[in-house]
C-alpha cells in the first residue's frame, strides 16, 4: 500500500524515487518505538503488563486511523512516528507469553507471539493490497465522492483500527501476570525470607541486564536479523509492484496481497502444530541456527525465480515466500525464548524494553535502507556492475532459457 500512497502524495519526482520515500514511512514507526521502548518496559515492570497492552492498542486505534486520513507525506510520517512512540505493546506481550505458561509450555507461548508478529507483517500488507483505493477496485460499492474515494487508503487502516479496538475490549479481561506480594499481612509474612534478595535485584536491574551475556548476545543477534527481515519485507513488496522496465514483476497490489495471505496461513499452521515439536527435539537455539543457514540459499534463488512468468512464477514465488517466512519466524521464536529465559520475572519488562529499543533502531534502518538501495538500483539500469554475459553463463548452466535484463541481476545483490 505504501508505494501507492507515496505515489499519490506526489513527493517523488521520478518513479524510481518511490521506493526511497516509501522506506522512510516504514522507518518512522520503528524510530518512534525505539525512543520509548525502555520506558514502556519499566512501566510494565512497575504497574503490570495489562495497562501497557491496553494503552498500546488504544494508540493503534487512534493513530492508525489518522494515518489512513493522511493528506500529505509528512502527515503520514508524523502519525507513524507517534504510533511507534505510544505503542509499547510488544515488549510486555513477550513477557506475558512467558509468564502465563508453565515452563514446559513456554515454547508454545513464545511461538504464538512470534507467529502473531509474522502474520501481522504478512496480513497487514495483504489487507492494504486488497482494500486500498476501493473506489477504483469496487466502484459499485464506493463512489469517487465518498469518504473512501477522497481518502483511498482509509479503508484498510479503518479495518485494522476496528480490529485493534476489539483487542482493546478483550484485553480488559486479561489476567495480570506481574505478581504483587504486598496485598495482605499474610502475603508479606510468607515472602519475608525473600524480601532482601528481591530488593537487591531491584536496585541494580540495568547493571545486571547489561552484563547478562546470554541476554545481550541474543538481543544483538535479534537486532541484526530484524534489520534483514524488515529490509526483505520492504523490498519484496516494492520489487513485486515495480514495472518490468524497472526490473520488477509488474504485480498489482492485490496480487502481492494474495501471496502474503497464503504465506500467513502457512505460517500459522507451522507455528501452531510443528514448531513446538521441533523445539523439543533440537532446541530453540539450534532451530534458529539451521533456519538462518537455510535462508541464505533461499534468498539467492529469488532472482532466478523472477526469470519465470505466468503460473510457474506465481507458484514458485509463493513457495519461496512461505519458506522464507517460516524460517524467519523460527529464528525470531528461538531468540525470544533465549531472551525470556535469561532474566528473572521482575526484570523481564526492562529486558524486553532494551531489546525493543535496539531492535527498533535496526528495524528503522531496514525499510529506509532497503527502499533507498532499490531506488538507487533502479536508477542505474545501464551500470557496468555485474555484466549480463556473466549472469547469462550462470543462468544457462542451470538450464534456464530466460530473456535477461539488468534488473534481475541487481535484485540478486539487493536480496
Amino acid at each position: 500500500m505504501r508505494p501507492l500512497q507515496v505515489k499519490d502524495f506526489h513527493i517523488a519526482k521520478r518513479e524510481e524515487d518511490i521506493s526511497f520515500y516509501s522506506g522512510f514511512i516504514g522507518a518512522a514507526f520503528m524510530l518512534g518505538r525505539a525512543c520509548t521502548s525502555v520506558f514502556w518496559g519499566l512501566v510494565a515492570d512497575r504497574y503490570g503488563r495489562k495497562p501497557v497492552i491496553i494503552l498500546g492498542t488504544i494508540a493503534v486505534v487512534i493513530f492508525n486511523t489518522l494515518f489512513g486520513l493522511s493528506v500529505n507525506y509528512w502527515m503520514a510520517i508524523i502519525t507513524r512516528f507517534l504510533l511507534g512512540c505510544l505503542n509499547g505493546v510488544l515488549g510486555p506481550i513477550k513477557a506475558y507469553a512467558v509468564e502465563v505458561f508453565r515452563t514446559e509450555y513456554q515454547a508454545l507461548g513464545v511461538s504464538t507471539v512470534s507467529t502473531a508478529i509474522g502474520i501481522g507483517l504478512i496480513v497487514g500488507p495483504a489487507v492494504g493490497g486488497y482494500l486500498a483505493q476501493p473506489a477504483d477496485k469496487f466502484p459499485e460499492i464506493f463512489s469517487k465522492n465518498s469518504l473512501f474515494g477522497r481518502f483511498p487508503y482509509f479503508l484498510p487502516c479503518l479495518c485494522i483500527s476496528l480490529m485493534a479496538f476489539g483487542v482493546t475490549i478483550a484485553s480488559i479481561w486479561l489476567p495480570e501476570t506481574l505478581h504483587k506480594h504486598n496485598d495482605s499481612v499474610e502475603a508479606l509474612e510468607t515472602t519475608a525470607k525473600k524480601t532482601d534478595q528481591k530488593t537487591e535485584v531491584e536496585k541494580t536491574p540495568k547493571k545486571n541486564l547489561l552484563r547478562n551475556w546470554p541476554l545481550m548476545s541474543s538481543i544483538l543477534t535479534y537486532c541484526v536479523f530484524s534489520l534483514h527481515s524488515m529490509a526483505y519485507t520492504e523490498i519484496f513488496s516494492l520489487w513485486a509492484t515495480s514495472p518490468r522496465k524497472l526490473w520488477g514483476l509488474s504485480y498489482k497490489s492485490e496480487d502481492v496481497g494474495q501471496i502474503l495471505t497464503i504465506s500467513g496461513c502457512s505460517l500459522f499452521v507451522f507455528q501452531s502444530f510443528l514448531y513446538p515439536y521441533i523445539e523439543k527435539m533440537i532446541g530453540a537455539t539450534m532451530a534458529a541456527r539451521i533456519s538462518g543457514v537455510l535462508t541464505i540459499p533461499l534468498l539467492t534463488a529469488y532472482p532466478y525465480i523472477a526469470l519465470l512468468s505466468g503460473f510457474s512464477l506465481f507458484f514458485l514465488l509463493n513457495v519461496a515466500s512461505i519458506i522464507k517466512n517460516v524460517l524467519s519466524t523460527a529464528i525470531i521464536t528461538g531468540l525470544l525464548l533465549i531472551q525470556s529465559r535469561a532474566v528473572e520475572q521482575n526484570q523481564r519488562g526492562a529486558a524486553n524494553g532494551i531489546a525493543m529499543t535496539l531492535m527498533s533502531l535496526f528495524k528503522a534502518v531496514g525499510p529506509a535502507a532497503g527502499g533507498a538501495i532499490l531506488s538507487w538500483a533502479q536508477t542505474r539500469l545501464d551500470a557496468s556492475f555485474l555484466p549480463v554475459p556473466f549472469i547469462e553463463t550462470v543462468v544457462n548452466s542451470i538450464s534456464f532459457k530466460p530473456d535477461l535484463s539488468h534488473g534481475l541481476l541487481r535484485l540478486e545483490w539487493i536480496f
